[in-house]
């Protein structure tokens, strides 16, 4: 139930990516990705890696997921931007590596 509840989380937070420049690798889907999983991976992380059971599952739970998921969410930003800064160098106007 917990892995449910940060991928939910995860995907409440992804849809405020619209208010943010489009510079993540990989657009809106690398976005969702890098979302659900940042999520999932934060959310074991910060609970010692002890999946919480069902009956476990409350509201510290929720709050588990958003820290992973706001870091790779910003991590792709930055990744995105740099690499995008670094083709507009280069004088190709693309991102594609």
């Amino acid at each position: 139930m917990a892995i449910l509840v940060w991928v939910l989380i995860a995907l409440a937070i992804w849809h405020f990516t619209v208010f943010v420049p489009d510079r993540f690798a990989g657009g809106i889907v690398g976005a969702f990705a890098v979302a659900i999983v940042g999520g999932v991976v934060g959310g074991l992380l910060l609970s010692g890696l002890d999946m919480p059971s069902r009956d476990a599952t409350d509201v510290v739970t929720v709050v588990l997921g958003i820290p992973g998921t706001l870091i790779a969410l910003v991590a792709l930003w930055f990744y995105g931007a740099r690499r995008e800064a670094a083709a507009e160098a280069r004088g190709t106007g693309s991102t594609e590596a």
